[in-house]
């Protein structure tokens, strides 16, 4: 049976460059949908840790409107209901030998952009399963981990390609002209080959070497089933890699 951690934002805010605090937390569907598709489809087990093992807080506004029709919001709702358990008793990231796992899986929202950019524990662990080879997925804003990925040559990223939520997507946020940075923008920065759909808000994943990355809450499902996919046609214990770069885009 293959492992999967979560390593989960500990965030319950974003602080914009006005000096406000913007509740966050992670996005349902990003955290949900994954965590349905790797136990429940593939039988495979997963843990969630966060910083501190703080419990993660769930970004409200991931269930409502923005977070798709009534009928998927509720579907969301109610896995994560059944979960809740596992999800408010999260392991500490501290203490988590991310070897044991085949695959840790970043899932998004805002909380990300918050605590993962700048957390060296989580930095350090990016560091090690690129340098291992072990496969690593990031989804949405938790891309925003990367920035932590350091090493004395620069990130440890650059050079890789991968996607993220956009700039296009992120101005259509409210509040994101208060925002202090914007991930397309800092991922450039730090020498990633960003890719994203033509289309906002539609599902786009992207699989360089040991790295998956999806776009958006619309590629959470497309990103968990392509891993899936992927792992099947490997009997390697720790993690796999798919050769060069490659992007799907949903039909």
């Amino acid at each position: 049976m293959a492992k999967v951690l979560f390593v989960v934002s500990a965030a319950d805010y974003w602080t914009l460059k006005d000096g406000s605090e913007h509740p966050t937390g992670f996005w349902a569907e990003e955290l949900a949908e994954p965590h349905r598709i790797f136990t429940t489809e593939a039988n495979w087990q997963v843990d969630i840790a966060t910083p501190g093992g703080v419990a993660p807080t769930l970004d409200r506004i991931s269930i409502g409107p923005m977070g798709g029709s009534h009928k998927k919001r509720q579907e969301i709702v109610d896995y994560l209901k059944s979960i809740k358990d596992q999800i408010d008793h999260p392991l500490n990231l501290s203490d988590v030998d991310h070897t044991d796992y085949n695959v840790v899986f970043y899932p998004g929202g805002h909380g990300p952009m918050e605590d993962l950019a700048y957390d060296e524990t989580s930095g350090k662990l990016l560091v090690e399963r690129i340098n291992s080879g072990r496969t690593v997925a990031l989804l949405c804003h938790a891309p925003a981990a990367v920035l932590a990925a350091k090493t004395n040559s620069g990130n440890a990223f650059s050079g890789f390609t991968m996607t993220g939520l956009s700039n296009v997507e992120e101005r259509m946020n409210p509040f994101a002209w208060k925002a202090k940075w914007f991930l397309e923008t800092e991922l450039k920065k730090a020498g990633v080959n960003y890719e994203k759909a033509v289309l906002p808000f539609t599902s786009k994943v992207v699989a360089d070497r040991n790295v998956y990355t999806g776009q958006n809450p619309q590629s959470s499902v497309e990103l968990a089933k392509r891993i899936v996919r992927d792992l099947s046609l490997t009997d390697q214990p720790t993690g796999f890699t798919s050769g060069s770069a490659s992007s799907e885009k949903a039909e």
